[in-house]
């Protein structure tokens, strides 16, 4: 019976899920709610380290992605940038947080912030965007990096109990975040938001749709990302703005410090205009 209302509520009657909120600060009086979305086969832990960085008058919420962490795991989602979107939404939605909020995504994450700010964009003051996977559409053409990642993850795809066994062996051996957990129980869902949500993504697209303030930070050992698809971005939307900063992809040491510190800015006061 569980089953068949989870089925009728949330894949027939198409009800985003509610998601798992961890509120790491929650002052009475906040100047300002920052939303946390983590990257593909994370957790909410991500930002275990940034949180004691930011304002003590700032109210903090990290929000696991459909698929991860405490999150429910629907083995029929497609985990897609919108259907991710959607169930964050309803989320801030239930936790009387549907206006002008500053989402902070990571990876995956920063795509998800992507089509909140297109779909939703009363819900947001300022999209911060850390190490967002840009990629155009997949033409097939050429060999160049953003082929061969492709090609990559379109191989990882095809072997899951691979990905299952190597994930802590990345972790061990720092090539990884120290919060990646990719086991038997959310191998799908990861399988599933790296075909839907990054292989076959518009969030580049819609990235140069945005109406909302949008901070860049990407990292200049980054193996996954795309630093020309950023620069070219930040020069096309007067909206966007981008920063390179000397680490790799995952949010740990340098990343971290340097986040924390464009979080003091945009959770400044606005000037009267």
């Amino acid at each position: 019976m569980k089953r068949f209302l989870d089925l009728l509520i949330h894949r027939w009657l198409r009800v985003p899920y509610p998601l798992h909120v961890t509120r790491f600060r929650t002052p009475k009086k906040p100047k300002a709610t920052i939303v946390l979305l983590h990257g593909i086969g994370n957790s909410s832990r991500t930002w275990d380290d940034l949180i004691p960085l930011l304002p003590k008058d700032v109210r903090v919420i990290g929000i696991d992605l459909l698929g991860f962490g405490k999150s429910p795991k629907p083995p029929w989602s497609r985990y897609d940038a919108n259907e991710q979107a959607r169930a964050v939404s309803m989320t801030l939605f239930r936790e009387g947080l549907s206006r002008q909020t500053i989402l902070v995504g990571h990876s995956l994450g920063a795509l998800v912030s992507v089509a909140i700010a297109r779909k939703y964009p009363l819900m947001v003051r300022q999209l911060v965007l850390c190490s967002p996977p840009f990629y155009g559409p997949d033409t097939k053409r050429g060999f160049n990096r953003e082929s061969v990642l492709r090609d990559m993850y379109k191989i990882a795809r095809k072997h899951p109990e691979r990905l299952v066994n190597l994930s802590p062996i990345m972790v061990r051996l720092g090539l990884a975040s120290k919060v990646l957990d990719i086991n038997n129980e959310n191998v799908g869902a990861y399988m599933e938001a790296l075909g839907s949500s990054i292989i076959n993504q518009k969030s580049l697209e819609d990235a140069r749709k945005l109406r909302v303030p949008t901070r860049v930070l990407y990292g200049s050992f980054d193996p996954v990302v795309i630093g020309g698809h950023i620069t070219n971005l930040a020069k096309f939307n007067p909206k966007v703005s981008a920063k390179m900063v000397l680490t790799g992809h995952e949010m740990v040491g340098v990343y971290v410090k340097v986040l924390g510190k464009e979080l003091e800015k945009v959770t400044l006061p606005r000037k009267r205009e």
